[in-house]
């Protein structure tokens, strides 16, 4: 090819066929098999190419392969962004593409390769090469040769050390340097299977070994041939290690340094005195090029034969080029067929191969007489050979394991009389048989693969091609040599690269984070997140949630839970205890110290501070603390003439040290260096003079307790108390949990009024990975959630329709949109959570709990989003699809932004949200109410039989002989209902009459009769409800032919009566009428003289109830909660009389789904029979019930018994503490000999 070209200073501008200039290279051939070869005349640095169609035709490239060599032979393909290999190209004849090579490489050849073209037309190229001179000084070693520099010790920084290189190597394995010092102190740069091993060992006797010695890893496949750059800074205590622009960094712990070595550093291998050095080692076969030391030119000292080297070994200032040609099977659809000695009475192939799939078809060849065939697979990255006869069951021989690791392995087979035979890396499995007539060697031999012509055995079939490297390839005793096939005079192939190996790890750099596990194949990665904590392609999404505060909202009672602050940050998750409180949620975590701890004498020799390692990291701790609205943590001092600072002066004789290693003698309450405790700023300590307890110096025990709740000096670190050395002192402390209330972020919010409205934000950095979360409502039906550009790059958050939300970007490999649609709007004024993600290997959309929609990212595709503009959240930078509505909790990578805090000085957009309710009031249980906050919502469980953050927790009591509960609904003389509330109360006041109620309780007893609203266990245990509604009239009864309910298990009651001959649903008429008239109280426990009870009901209630009542609720009351309780908002009056004491929970291990049993029938008069009750199995979990429970729920007509009642002399209030009371009591209802049974439930 003409060339022509010229160079300037140091620089050159090579013409081939000049941009607009006549002419231009265009082949006879337009296939993939073309290429363009240019020869630079010496190794140079090329900076960039520009390429134009032919001159005045329709012949122009759209696509091309840019490869590079040193020697014309062995040649590597350019890859821009680590993995992109195709270069754009042209769209017409006449347009200049000009591509800037970042990075730029060195090299004397330069091989051009169209991949697309002109349809229309041929391949046609002008090309125009950019670059520099490149200074090369190069030195070989040929695997037992070193060099040893020694240098002036005043030439040496003592606080950094920098070593480059390049080099290239012929062997896997080898020393490239190797620098050592007292104490076993070395540092060595090993090259061990393809991957560079910089290996450190500080020498510190008191580090363990682990500790002492650091290995750093980088570098994959670094066997190829080709020139690998190096660079290692040793910056005192900091190393960074890079190979190839990847660089690693490590901090040594402590002052250990890896500079005071000795004054001599040796290259290519380890001198034989030196002894530091245990592990075994080779020296290095290969090249070394522009080896500088702390700037100084060791190859140039070398040429020089400066005595401060000495040369051991043959070594030689030039660097040959390999001989070596690789053969690259680009797809599974790959083969390169090669001829064979037909006839023969042996088959002997042989090559080396290196992949990183795990099938695939090696070799197959047809024997000559009949269909026998020979064939070589990779399964499962072990090899099998396969010999197959007609008639004759196949021979199978299996050598190597795990040859997919992308190393070159040796394989050599042979077939020769009965001996079948095959070898990996020198290891060798063979089978011997009687085979089946003569063994004559086929002519052909297919490796990688079959032509779709071919059916044989071991073509066709569901085994892929192989992908992968093969060189050394021999049939027979004859080596095949790789360029007579690419020039057309030796077999036939298809999909091949030959004289190059393609093979790249795609696990390096690895894209998989948080400790992800990488694992590869020849076209794709994949990543195991499996005990890492996160998720996703590239275990990028954390499994937990951000807070406490989101645990709560997502239903979760109090509890042990891991939380992930900062999301898909690098923090990691962090277990701590979650207390759900009806007001707030407290973040708890835990440190080695939390009990009473005593304080020895220290006999002057100073203060010993006590150090407290928590369950979280100090970087995790913060992350808590600084998304919390509060923080706190409790420190009591115990002190016996031990002070916490001097008489005379004040000084601080006891401190406490916070996250940032700052020493602190504030105390709790007061603001930072005022040095005063809780009593002293109360003015209550016990001395006046002092401001804390302990500054009195008794003699006797006293403490100051204080609570620390400045969060920037949060948490506690070390606590040193000094003062121990008088007579008699003693001290002693203890430090409670970490304790932060609320999570800033998760209800951080803001209002757009205005489509044309937004806030912005720094611009979005996510080159790699990229997620992004938020809650949103609306009724709007469109508008742009989150946009951001870059000059051709965006990424886009939006509401499309009422039912869709989309997630579009583009990284340079055109649009691409994940839509998830929901069966319902989302404009719905509801709050809707939304998160995308998007990585290297897919983006993901979800929304709610619909199902996440993914979409596969390009193979070999631009994989980095480049944005410049600024971050708009709830519209974009042209003003148009703005979002109308509320977005709150909007995270990127894991990092919260302040909505609120833009929101303030944005015109059209106003911090917070109201209306939470509607999203959560699901989470309200039993009757609880959703009450909204400004920041957030509550459970309003005042009108329900249950407590806690969601009105689950039942609250129950234990009853002992002859106790009662009285609720009584006051008069409507006393107080004045408003008959618009909304308030159950409202509906008891003055005469209630009841057309219809619920009732529900749970009971444990064994007890009986026992009275329970007119309704009560029978003598036989059986289950007896009585309803008499009218005076005038006998009652209803109902017998349920349950088995005995008095065995001390829980049993759940639900009776639920309508108002029958109102709803048509249900056609019965009432003996005794259909209304509870003049309601006024309700009675739990012991009744009597109940007034117009029939003789069963008089001797139970006499007997009253003993046992265990829970969650006991009658119509919108709650008699237990109001006794135990106090305080509640209903206008009621309760009164207790005996033994009743609060218990934890009636139901303590029933677990929840237990069976239950349903039983329906008519209010007929007269003691109706009750139909057979139909059995509802549940699942449950069996856990041990212990105590059995009965409740008694009785309607008084007459005020003058009621009267009566209220005023008994032998009236006792609830325990307070009910430990002794709740012994007892169980003791009472005989709970040790209760069998545990799964918890029922009855419902009527």
């Amino acid at each position: 090819l003409p060339l022509r070209g010229f160079f300037l200073f140091t620089m050159f501008l090579l013409f081939l066929f000049p941009l607009q200039g006549a002419g231009g290279w265009s082949p006879l051939v337009s296939d993939q098999y073309q290429w363009l070869q240019i020869d630079l005349g010496e190794r140079m640095e090329v900076t960039a190419v520009a390429t134009q169609g032919g001159y005045g035709s329709s012949d122009w490239v759209t696509s091309y392969i840019l490869m590079f060599s040193d020697g014309g032979r062995n040649w590597k393909q350019y890859r821009h962004e680590e993995s992109i290999s195709g270069f754009p190209g042209n769209t017409n004849a006449d347009s200049v593409v000009h591509y800037r090579l970042q990075p730029p490489f060195e090299a004397r050849f330069l091989r051009f390769l169209p991949l697309a073209w002109n349809p229309k037309g041929r391949i046609g190229m002008r090309i125009e090469v950019y670059g520099c001179a490149y200074r090369s000084e190069m030195v070989n070693f040929d695997g037992k040769s070193s060099l040893l520099y020694t240098f002036n010790q005043k030439s040496v920084s003592p606080t950094k050390d920098v070593i480059s290189l390049k080099f290239k190597t012929r062997q896997t394995d080898g020393i490239l340097l190797h620098r050592e010092g007292q104490n076993g102190k070395y540092i060595t740069l090993e090259l061990v299977k393809g991957k560079l091993i910089l290996s450190l060992n500080s020498g510190h006797a008191n580090l363990p070994s682990p500790d002492a010695r650091v290995t750093l890893t980088l570098g994959s496949l670094l066997d190829d041939h080709h020139w690998h750059s190096v660079r290692i800074d040793l910056l005192n205590t900091q190393v960074n290690f890079t190979v190839d622009r990847h660089t690693q960094h490590f901090q040594a712990k402590g002052k250990s340094s890896y500079l005071d070595l000795d004054y001599e550093i040796s290259f290519g291998g380890i001198p034989g005195h030196r002894k530091a050095v245990a592990f075994p080692h080779k020296n290095f076969d290969g090249c070394f090029e522009n080896l500088y030391y702390n700037g100084v030119d060791i190859i140039d000292l070398s040429k020089k034969h400066k005595p401060q080297i000495l040369i051991m070994g043959n070594v030689s200032f030039s660097c040959s080029h390999p001989q070596i040609v690789p053969v690259t099977f680009l797809s599974s659809r790959s083969y390169l067929a090669l001829p064979g000695v037909a006839g023969e009475d042996k088959v002997s192939v042989a090559f080396q191969f290196r992949t990183w799939n795990r099938a695939g078809l090696l070799l197959t060849t047809q024997l000559r007489h009949g269909p026998g065939a020979l064939t070589l697979v990779l399964d499962d990255g072990k090899l099998k050979l396969s010999l197959s006869q007609p008639g004759h069951p196949a021979r199978d021989v299996t050598a190597g394991a795990a040859l997919s690791d992308g190393q070159w392995h040796l394989v050599s087979l042979s077939l020769k009389g009965n001996h079948l035979s095959v070898m990996v890396d020198g290891e060798a499995a063979s089978v011997a048989h009687s085979l089946r007539g003569k063994i004559d060697s086929g002519d052909t031999y297919y490796l990688g693969g079959c032509p779709d012509s071919s059916s044989g055995p071991g073509c066709g079939g569901a085994l892929a091609g192989f992908q992968g490297c093969l060189r050394l390839i021999s049939i027979g005793d004859q080596e095949v040599d790789p360029i007579t096939v690419q020039q057309g005079t030796l077999g036939r192939f298809r999909d091949l690269q030959i004289d190059s190996c393609g093979l790249m790890d795609r696990c390096l750099p690895s894209y998989c984070e948080h400790g992800g596990e990488c694992s590869q194949s020849w076209d794709t990665f994949s990543c195991d997140c499996a005990h890492t904590g996160y998720t996703g392609a590239t275990c990028h999404s954390s499994l937990y949630e951000q807070s406490c505060e989101a645990h709560k909202h997502r239903g979760n009672s109090s509890g042990l839970y891991y939380i992930d602050s900062d999301g898909s940050g690098p923090l990691g998750p962090a277990l701590v205890y979650c207390n759900m409180t009806e007001d707030t949620t407290w973040t708890s975590v835990q440190h080695n110290g939390s009990h009473l701890a005593r304080i020895k004498s220290s006999n002057g020799e100073g203060p010993r501070p006590v150090f407290f390692k928590y369950t979280a990291s100090m970087e995790q701790l913060q992350a808590i603390i600084d998304r919390a609205d509060h923080c706190q943590q409790e420190l009591a001092f115990h002190c016996k003439r031990s002070r916490l600072s001097t008489r005379h002066d004040g000084t601080p004789v006891s401190w406490w040290v916070g996250r940032t290693n700052e020493t602190h003698s504030y105390w709790g309450g007061s603001l930072p260096d005022a040095q005063k405790c809780a009593c002293g700023l109360q003015g209550n300590c016990l001395d006046s003079q002092y401001h804390c307890n302990c500054d009195a110096d008794r003699n006797e025990w006293t403490s100051d307790t204080v609570v620390l709740s400045h969060k920037e000096h949060l948490p506690v670190t070390q606590v040193a108390m000094r003062d121990t050395g008088q007579p008699h002192s003693e001290a002693a402390y203890a430090l409670g949990p970490l304790l932060c209330q609320g999570d800033n972020s998760f209800w951080n919010s803001a209002s757009f009024n205005t489509e044309t409205s937004y806030l912005h934000f720094p611009t979005f950095r996510g080159e790699l990975s990229a997620d992004v979360s938020f809650f949103f409502k609306t009724t709007a039906p469109s508008g742009v959630f989150v946009e951001n550009l870059g000059i051709t790059d965006f990424i886009r958050l939006e509401l499309q329709a009422p039912a869709e939300v989309t997630f579009s970007f583009d990284v340079g490999n055109g649009r691409c949109e994940v839509t998830v649609r929901s069966p319902t709007p989302f404009n719905d004024d509801r709050w809707h959570h939304v998160r995308a993600e998007r990585n290297v290997k897919e983006a993901s959309l979800q929304v709610d709990q619909l199902p996440t929609r993914t979409q596969p990212a390009p193979a070999d595709g631009h994989a980095r989003l480049q944005l410049n503009s600024q971050l708009f959240v709830g519209g974009t930078a042209t003003r148009q699809r703005g979002f109308l509505g509320c977005i709150r909790s909007l995270r990127l990578n894991g990092l919260a932004l302040d909505l609120e805090e833009r929101a303030t000085m944005t015109p059209g957009v106003e911090p917070g949200c109201p209306g939470h309710c509607s999203s959560y009031e699901h989470l309200c249980r039993n009757g609880g109410r959703c009450r909204e906050r400004p920041r957030g919502v509550a459970c309003d469980c005042a009108f329900s039989a249950y407590e806690g953050p969601f009105c689950e927790s039942e609250i129950s009591a234990y009853f002992g002989t002859g106790s009662s509960v009285i609720y009584n609904f006051q008069e409507h003389s006393n107080y004045t209902f408003n008959k618009n509330s909304s308030s159950f109360a409202a509906l008891f006041h003055e005469d209630l009459t009841l057309a219809g109620e619920i009732a529900t309780l749970s009971f444990r007893t064994t007890g009986t009769p026992s009275l329970l609203l007119y309704s009560f266990l029978s003598f036989l245990g059986s289950l007896q409800i009585r309803y008499k509604l009218d005076k005038h009239h006998e009652p209803d009864v109902f017998n349920f032919g349950f088995k005995n309910l008095a065995d001390g298990q829980l049993h759940q009651v639900k009776i639920h009566r309508e108002a029958v001959n109102q709803n048509a649903r249900r056609q019965v008429i009432l003996s005794s009428g259909t209304e509870f008239n003049a309601v006024k109280s309700l009675m739990l426990g012991t009744i009597l003289e109940p007034p117009g009870a029939d003789p069963d009901t008089l001797r139970a209630g006499a007997r009253g109830f003993t046992g265990c009542l829970s969650a006991v609720r009658f119509g919108p009351a709650a008699p237990l909660k109001a006794a135990l309780r106090p305080g509640g908002p209903a206008p009621v009056t309760v009164t207790v009389r005996g033994p009743v004491a609060a218990a934890t929970r009636c139901a303590e291990g029933a677990g929840p789904g237990a069976p239950a049993r349903e039983a329906t029938g008519p209010l007929a008069g007269g003691a109706g029979a009750c139909p057979r009750p139909a059995l509802l199995r549940c699942s449950a979990r069996v856990i041990a019930v212990v105590i059995f429970i009965l409740l008694c729920i009785t309607a008084i007509a007459i005020r003058i018994y009621q009267q009566r009642w209220l005023y008994q002399k032998n009236e006792s209030n609830i325990p307070q503490t009910g430990d002794n009371a709740e012994t007892a009591l169980k003791s009472e209802v005989n709970v040790q000999n209760i069998v545990s049974e799964s918890q029922k439930e009855y419902f009527f």
